[in-house]
């Protein structure tokens, strides 16, 4: 593919002659980790070239960008807008009058920050910043970071100057002369992990002698993945397994009374400290989102996927496909995760040729630089290199 630069292995560096002249650049999107870390991953890329640049991330109000952002040390806007419903149409009525507020919010942002670029990494609160830059003849951007890209993304992709994707083949949905085949930022704490494997282990409070597994399903949980585990949280002590759980705000109250005097189980709603919950993990269940297929190629963990079946144009079935038909990865439905996952995880922890097969193969796939070849293409695109 022309323009595609397969960067997995390439290294990038700050250019020796990059000024401090200003540079005000506005980052859209979120709603999920999935959306939220590679942002701030790509700012941070960013500051390291110009370090006189100035941010301002746009998301949408009452979502988990409104937090995360400022622990990283950005300012963030929020705009009243929500995602279509898919589930119920009738909670749809508000959407036109929600979206056209938001282009007045948008106009407002706009008018106080005066940007010189604008990224999109998804999520519903981009489109109406993009539209909106687009419209004023400012410079777009748009990371892709699914192998099947969102609607949006597809409408908004006409306009940008450069479309950074995750996965090749990409063509189907941008200009090609547009794509540049990136991966996905990934958390430099995670990209560049140097936690140990004993000392993560000790950091949960678990045996560093006994097998882990770490189920995460997404940073806002995982409904059946939830349900399978507590239904079946005696198989851990009994085929001698430890737990690390990362259970979402809406499970949380049950499962802590489900782990009540369970040895051998750390569970919480949300772990901050990923790169130990990685380190210390043998077997990893886990939503096939891009950014935790992102996360753990590089962590290179043997992996059982459960993609969630209500994302857009069922986008992490794609991903979790990609990494199956390359014996990276194995893949339950979530429709048959109540009867089939249990046996399938005791079976790989079980299975030590077949966990070893499964590192290499998703290891090979790894990319560990997304976030600095993103801001160097940004730079250069916009001849502020």
């Amino acid at each position: 593919m022309n323009d595609v630069i397969n960067i997995s292995n390439e290294v990038v560096s700050a250019p020796q002659n990059a000024d401090n002249k200003s540079l005000r650049i506005v980052i859209a999107g979120g709603g999920t980790g999935g959306h939220i870390f590679p942002a701030i991953a790509i700012a941070n890329a960013l500051k390291k070239i110009r370090p006189q640049a100035e941010f301002l991330f746009v998301g949408a109000k009452g979502k988990m960008e409104m937090e995360k952002v400022p622990l990283a040390g950005y300012e963030i806007r929020g705009l009243d807008i929500a995602g279509f419903n898919r589930s119920s149409l009738i909670k749809n009525i508000s959407l036109p009058f929600k979206i056209i507020k938001s282009f007045f919010q948008v106009s407002t942002i706009f008018k106080e920050f005066k940007p010189d670029v604008v990224i999109g990494v998804g999520g519903y609160s981009s489109y109406p910043v993009l539209r909106y830059a687009q419209s004023k003849n400012i410079p777009t951007f748009i990371h892709e970071s699914n192998s099947f890209a969102g609607k949006s993304n597809i409408m908004l992709g006409k306009k940008a100057v450069k479309i950074f994707t995750a996965s090749d083949s990409m063509q189907q949905f941008f200009a090609e002369e547009k794509i540049i085949l990136t991966g996905n930022p990934v958390r430099r704490a995670i990209s560049h992990n140097t936690v140990t494997k004993q000392l993560a282990v000790n950091y949960f409070g678990l045996d560093q002698y006994k097998k882990t597994v770490l189920v995460v399903g997404g940073s806002l949980g995982a409904k059946s993945i939830n349900e399978t585990i507590d239904k079946n949280i005696a198989s851990f002590t009994q085929n001698n397994l430890q737990l690390i759980w990362q259970t979402g705000k809406p499970y949380f109250e049950k499962a802590t009374s489900t782990v009540k005097n369970v040895e051998g189980i750390y569970m919480k709603d949300f772990i901050i400290q990923m790169e130990y919950a990685y380190a210390a993990a043998d077997v990893v269940i886990s939503r096939s989102g891009a950014m935790a297929v992102a996360e753990l190629c590089l962590v290179k963990k043997p992996v059982i996927f459960v993609p969630y079946p209500f994302a857009a144009e069922d986008h992490q079935t794609a991903n979790a496909k990609i990494l199956v038909n390359k014996d990276a990865a194995m893949m339950i439905k979530d429709a048959d995760v109540l009867n089939e996952l249990m046996p399938a995880l005791l079976k790989l922890c079980a299975d030590e040729k077949a966990q070893k097969i499964m590192t290499e193969n998703i290891g090979a796939l790894a990319v560990n630089n997304a976030d600095d070849i993103i801001a160097l293409q940004i730079l250069k695109a916009i001849n502020r290199v």
